[in-house]
């Protein structure tokens, strides 16, 4: 009997069935940890933008004298009573006796222009009360963080407005009137102010070129002055029309009165948005929580990258990725067309794709310090000498830009092109081939008509793989053309329009750098999870882009290959 089961056992094992279930219950397991994951990322970043209740918070500090604070319990942690104590320097006095567990609060508390910092903890067995004021009131501004008080009074140019209970209604018409003067600014400086600059930096670099080839006559010479003063006398009317809203911007404040009794006198100008979360019903939060969404996705960077939007690293990212796509296509397709369909096999084209594959090996970092030595520093360096001698020694393409950023990306990912090529090709059948050249085809006409046709499913395989790795590098792309801040889009309405030279913003190094290089790290790091949660859906949608492409071209190439 126990020679039977060792056999029935054995062959089991030979059946390779056990691997089978080993196999499932691995993918069963990346499954669960990658949905975890991205569980929790949801979780820690989506809950950023949602307006939470401010809390008046009444203690005991460490000399027994009572205090208050104002502020959001952003998180609760339990810690050892001995650990505790060790990290504060305290005395054992300081607990309650008997007291094992020491329960504290991160409270945000804002105001740090006034009373820095703005994150701090308290412990739970030192807090008296705890209650939720309605008349609190938030303020997000453009710097400084969130202010948390009370509206005292509202002042228009100097003189009281409103107080009391008016303010608040007197304060959220007012700051309609201040986003509508930020829109028009904005639009400004970044239309009409933005395009005059432009022109005036193209005219001045055309008076550098008339000298450079001395063809700097008198008549040439005076039509370039004659554009620079219309230029310059447009300028200067835009510029004062920019001055005036700036000082209508500035004409209305508020005195907000913090929890310690102090009051701060604060300009709309800086206020992007107010709310009283306290008094807020469900759905009005739930209104103010799309709304905070929308900016997040919509609107520049503020305060070192820790408040505001994400928006020129969304399309940085994305557009980087589509050139890289762009010029990884072709140079991936025509380098496995020539292995597979006009190389004669042998030692070197064997070597050839052994040095493809370590190449998908080799560190991205490398591919970096290659592109910036070779892309930026030489064919850039080329580049400006050859057609922008008069912008030197300022370079135009000889430094770090979106067009050096997608060519290193393409050579990183383009082994992986290669192969899904090849392999596809490897599938057609030989008398498809044969089919064609028989009913009088060329060669040519069988490769782009017959074969690469058959083999696009293996592209767009290869394409997929490629966007997915090439979206989350950052290491390269900090040698080679991403930047903290970018001044401008790499797109807008100035000739040529795309600006391949100019540096971009990158989901990736915008994470990295809110992570790691942020001077306030609690504010930031709901930002990091938010983030890198956007960075995965981008990729997704990409991929799922790409996908539905392919399962097309599958569905109308199949039975054709072998």
């Amino acid at each position: 009997m126990l020679h039977q089961n060792r056999s029935s056992l054995a062959a089991w094992f030979r059946s390779g069935e056990p691997w089978i279930w080993v196999n499932a219950a691995a993918v069963g397991i990346s499954i669960i940890a990658v949905t975890g994951v991205l569980m929790l990322i949801a979780v820690r970043g989506f809950a950023h933008f949602w307006p939470a209740s401010v809390a008046l918070i009444e203690y005991r500090d460490q000399f027994g004298q009572t205090r208050q604070a104002l502020g959001e319990i952003t998180d609760t942690e339990q810690l050892p009573a001995a650990q505790y104590l060790e990290s504060t320097g305290a005395s054992p006095d300081a607990l309650p006796s008997g007291q094992t567990v020491v329960e504290r609060w991160l409270i945000k508390t804002g105001n740090r222009r006034v009373a820095p910092p703005d994150f701090r903890w308290l412990v739970s067995h030192r807090v008296e009360s705890v209650s939720y004021p309605q008349d609190v009131v938030v303020l997000e501004r453009v710097e400084w963080g969130n202010a948390y008080g009370y509206l005292h009074s509202v002042y228009e140019a100097g003189s009281l407005s409103s107080e009391g209970a008016a303010a608040w209604e007197d304060l959220s018409r007012r700051l309609e009137r201040v986003e509508e003067l930020r829109e028009r600014i904005s639009t400004l400086e970044r239309g009409r102010l933005h395009d005059i600059n432009y022109q005036l930096d193209r005219l001045r670099l055309e008076r550098r070129a008339l000298a450079l080839r001395d063809a700097a006559t008198t008549d040439a010479l005076a039509q370039v002055a004659e554009a620079e003063t219309a230029l310059q006398a447009e300028y200067e009317v835009a510029e004062a029309e920019l001055r005036a809203l700036r000082v209508e911007l500035r004409r209305d404040a508020i005195r907000l009165d913090t929890v310690d009794g102090q009051a701060s006198e604060i300009s709309l100008a800086e206020i992007v948005r107010a709310w009283r979360p306290n008094a807020m019903s469900t759905l009005d939060k739930l209104g103010q929580y799309v709304q905070s969404f929308a900016m997040f996705l919509t609107e520049d960077p503020r305060e070192a990258n820790t408040e505001g939007g994400i928006f020129p690293a969304i399309f940085g990212t994305v557009l980087m990725v589509l050139l890289m796509s762009v010029l990884v296509t072709p140079f991936g397709v025509i380098a496995a067309v020539y292995l597979r369909e006009y190389a004669r096999q042998g030692a070197f084209v064997r070597l050839i794709r052994i040095a493809v594959n370590n190449l998908a090996g080799v560190p991205s970092i490398v591919y970096g310090v290659f592109g910036l030595g070779f892309f930026v520093y030489f064919l850039g360096g080329s580049l400006d000498a050859l057609f922008y001698p008069e912008a030197l020694p300022s370079p135009t393409f000889g430094t770090p830009g979106l067009m050096w950023a997608s060519l290193t990306l393409a050579l990183l990912t383009v082994p992986v092109v290669i192969v899904s090529t090849e392999e596809g090709l490897t599938r057609i059948p030989r008398s498809l081939r044969e089919g064609s050249l028989a009913l009088g085809a060329t060669k040519a006409e069988t490769l782009f008509k017959v074969v690469l046709p058959v083999a696009s499913p293996s592209i767009l395989t290869g394409v997929i793989l490629a966007v997915a790795r090439a979206a989350g590098e950052v290491a390269p792309l900090m040698l080679v053309g991403v930047v903290k801040l970018a001044p401008a889009l790499p797109v807008d309405g100035n000739f040529p329009y795309l600006h391949l030279e100019r540096k971009f913003m990158h989901l990736g190094f915008h994470i990295y750098d809110v992570g790691f290089q942020s001077p306030n790290v609690e504010a930031a790091r709901p930002l990091v999870y938010a983030t890198a949660l956007l960075l995965v859906i981008i990729i997704i949608f990409l991929n799922l882009t790409a996908i539905m492409l392919r399962n097309r071209l599958e569905n109308r190439y199949r039975g054709v290959e072998g």
